[in-house]
């Protein structure tokens, strides 16, 4: 994630409505990938920031009446909704005042899912293109334990955070950082975000998009194996037994060990993990030891020694698999000195970075690299 200057020279935050210098309204632009002041001009915004200049925009209606957004929409496009929240089906019930907290934590975290895609030119396709297998969300509560109508929430009554045919659901639970604590402590896992469900969730998606019926598919299974095998018994036998007794040298979790689907799922959104951390330390200037850490999606030749303009090239794997372990080493570290837990409890066998790279190919050819 970059950060971005408002028309006064500020710096701006991704998540950021308003500049606390100017005090100029701010919206993030999807289409052109960046964060821009704007002037009001009737009942349309005019776009400040030059590579957008002089275009004009609408705020999301999620942004104008519910403050849980700060995306816009094109003067030309005819949906109220910006290309983040149209995608929604289900919201949260506000007539709960809490859920609409986690809801603007939920809406956070999509977005941030959202930047990242847009910024590797993945394919977004909603309901109102495929209907059937188009892209959707819903954000669900559990029904309350205690109630007039029952005494405990049952399985089938909890919501289940998942996939299916391009339906995400999310439990808002996720968005409460206790619950969320304590579901990753009964659950025995080393990490756990909402952030990352939403990148482990899409994942399945783009299984389905972009290598289920194509020439994927066959590679796919020689690295990740046979999808075909029962999912569900798959699973089953994965939470009574436990993951594979030597899943930490070939896979990126635990969970990953459980079914070929969910290796690709955990190793998709590490991948998504491993773009959006490099291109934020890039952004900041960061060095490991002399070297500039490696953007994601452009990177300066190594051999011109990193002159300003000179060999511009798209990051190989190799470039950014370098770059991130070295980084994650350091992130660890200096949590360390600060008390905290490491931001990434994760080790990276080389069963894991085969994986990470075939990802990294499929979709630099799924958008024409």
């Amino acid at each position: 994630m970059k950060t971005f200057r408002c028309a006064c020279g500020n710096t701006l935050y991704f998540e950021n409505h308003q500049c606390l210098v100017c005090g100029r309204t701010l919206g993030f632009l999807p289409e052109q990938g960046v964060l821009s002041a704007l002037e009001q001009k009737g009942d349309s915004w005019e776009s400040l920031h030059v590579i957008a200049a002089g275009l004009r925009f609408r705020k999301c209606r999620n942004y104008e009446q519910e403050n849980v957004c700060n995306w816009m929409v094109s003067v030309e496009d005819n949906n109220a909704y910006c290309l983040s929240c149209r995608l929604n089906h289900i919201i949260p019930d506000l007539s709960e005042p809490h859920n609409r907290t986690l809801w603007y934590r939920i809406e956070c975290a999509k977005r941030r899912l959202m930047y990242t895609l847009l910024s590797l030119g993945l394919p977004i396709v909603g309901r109102d293109v495929d209907p059937v297998r188009g892209l959707t969300f819903e954000f669900l509560a559990d029904i309350p334990a205690d109630t007039e109508f029952t005494d405990e929430v049952s399985p089938q009554e909890r919501v289940m955070t998942g996939h299916r045919a391009g339906l995400i659901t999310i439990n808002i639970a996720e968005a409460d950082p206790g619950a969320r604590e304590e579901m990753r402590e009964k659950m025995n896992e080393a990490y756990r975000t909402l952030l990352g469900h939403f990148r482990h969730e899409i994942g399945h998606f783009y299984w389905m998009r972009l290598v289920e019926n194509s020439d994927w598919l066959e590679p796919a299974r020689e690295v990740f194996g046979d999808e075909r095998q029962d999912y569900k018994a798959a699973l089953d036998r994965y939470y009574r037994d436990g993951p594979v007794f030597d899943w930490s040298t070939r896979y990126i979790s635990a969970y990953a060990s459980a079914h070929p689907w969910e290796d690709w799922a955990e190793t998709w959104a590490h991948y998504l993990h491993m773009v959006d951390t490099l291109e934020t330390a890039h952004d900041f200037g960061f060095s490991m030891r002399g070297k500039p850490v490696t953007s994601p999606h452009e990177v300066l030749d190594r051999d011109a020694q990193y002159a300003y303009g000179t060999n511009v090239r798209r990051a190989t794997f190799t470039d950014l698999l370098e770059d991130w372990v070295r980084l994650t080493a350091a992130l660890n570290a200096l949590n360390r000195s600060m008390g905290l837990g490491d931001p990434y409890p994760f080790d990276l066998p080389p069963g894991a970075s085969e994986k990470l790279g075939f990802i990294h190919q499929l979709v630099q050819d799924s958008v024409g690299d």
